[in-house]
């Protein structure tokens, strides 16, 4: 059976993926750092069978090696891994002082070196299996500059160089895309002022924020219908960067 692992899988975009690549046919790891019981839910509500959540916590070396090694004692291949863990907080562009060290920190080591050290550990089984692929999830904000702040920002600009580097590095047997949201509809905007939503969607040439099933789509085409695309950003923000700021 072929084996997709999506990290932070318990949240609105790693959920809608974990559940488009379970209708594609996978067997789904859903991986959660502290919300176990949504990923519990989650698992049971996949299509197919195979499934389970598995505490991945991108930060914590034990955690990506025993993921590592449940997997190399079970039966199928590993196909895919998603890395859909990510962290931030909103801060102004314009006030340094309140983007302190360690939030800079935490952002950059869990969106970053987090994706990387997961490809790393798992890159064994990734190069066992026919046409692996790995799909970062990164952001618009990485091309805009304009996101949650400013190390957010760059964090993903970071990632996005990571996915050009890994593609070539990891030619020909696995493939590494960046697939990049604009907006998305749910938990995290839910937070942000209407009007600030509004405005976002008004910049939008496509008159709309994406879903995260927009997003999910994405990830899914990118595995299972473009064979020949390695290294490239995927962009599913409706033309944002094409918008008025």
């Amino acid at each position: 059976m072929k084996t997709a692992v999506v990290t932070g899988a318990s949240g609105g975009i790693g959920s809608a993926i974990a559940h488009r690549l379970a209708a594609d046919g996978f067997s789904v790891v859903a991986g959660y750092h502290r919300s176990a019981e949504r990923a519990e839910s989650l698992v049971a509500q996949l299509p197919g069978h195979g499934h389970q959540a598995m505490r991945i916590a991108v930060l914590e070396p034990e955690s990506l090696v025993s993921l590592a090694h449940t997997l190399a004692e079970s039966p199928g291949s590993l196909d895919v891994l998603v890395n859909c863990a990510g962290v931030t907080r909103p801060v102004p562009h314009d006030d340094l002082d309140a983007l302190d060290d360690s939030t800079i920190d935490e952002i950059f080591a869990t969106n970053w070196r987090g994706s990387f050290a997961a490809i790393r550990v798992l890159r064994p089984l990734l190069d066992k299996a026919d046409g692996a692929v790995v799909v970062n999830i990164s952001s618009v904000a990485a091309v805009t500059g304009q996101g949650s702040n400013v190390a957010y920002c760059a964090s993903k600009a970071a990632l996005d160089s990571m996915t050009r580097s890994l593609a070539r590095a990891l030619a020909p047997s696995v493939r590494v895309v960046s697939v990049s949201p604009g907006w998305v509809l749910g938990e995290y905007a839910d937070k942000m002022p209407p009007e600030f939503i509004d405005a976002q969607r008004v910049a939008t040439p496509l008159d709309r924020l994406a879903t995260v099933d927009d997003v999910a789509r994405a990830v899914s085409a990118v595995v299972s219908d473009l064979p020949f695309t390695t290294g490239a950003i995927i962009s599913v923000d409706g033309g944002r960067p094409l918008g008025v700021a």
